[in-house]
């Protein structure tokens, strides 16, 4: 060993290095991500409102590949999820299915639809910033917390609902411009 140490090489390697507390909680960690993907300055690429913004009722509503769910539809889905996790935090059993999972486009005339359409944005809206307030709230000690009817914990669920957001996130882009070549 060079220099003027004390220490044999066996110390050296077993010594572990400080474990620091992160400044800033897990919980609001969790939930400036869930804020990022929806809102913006994510690092992927366009939040989910990013992608929203020039989306009219037209576009949400098209299905311009076959079997696929329309945006509207996804963002219907997207908002019940949301909703669904607020829900699971705050102790409830919830597993929506069926039209509950993806909810119907409303009906509505053409007149109408415009105005359905940012209902539907402004619920999707209010559902994502509960479900961040819920998750700013948290403890992190509870982080660890199975979920009421479920086999893993919510730690695990929080991630999952970032994942879901930025699954449907993707897809609605890929909507988008396949709407735009089928119009052309």
């Amino acid at each position: 060993m060079r220099g003027n140490t004390n220490s044999t090489i066996g110390e050296i390697l077993t010594v572990k290095p400080s474990i620091r507390k992160p400044s800033v909680s897990v919980t609001t960690q969790i939930a400036e991500q869930l804020r990022r993907a929806f809102e913006g300055s994510a690092w992927h690429g366009p939040s989910m409102l990013e992608l929203l913004e020039d989306v009219d009722a037209e576009t949400a509503a098209a299905k311009p590949m076959p079997n696929v769910h329309s945006i509207w539809e996804l963002v219907l889905h997207t908002a019940v999820w949301d909703r669904a996790v607020h829900r699971r935090i705050g102790g409830q059993t919830t597993q929506p299915k069926g039209k509950k999972n993806f909810p119907p486009v409303p009906k509505s005339s053409n007149a109408a639809k415009q105005a359905a359409w940012r209902k539907t944005v402004s619920w999707l809206t209010r559902a994502h910033a509960d479900l961040i307030s819920a998750v700013s709230a948290l403890p992190e000690k509870r982080l660890r917390d199975r979920v009421p009817g479920k086999r893993y914990d919510i730690a695990f669920m929080l991630h999952g609902v970032l994942q879901h957001e930025l699954y449907h996130a993707g897809q609605i882009a890929i909507l988008k411009k396949a709407h735009r070549r089928a119009s052309q």
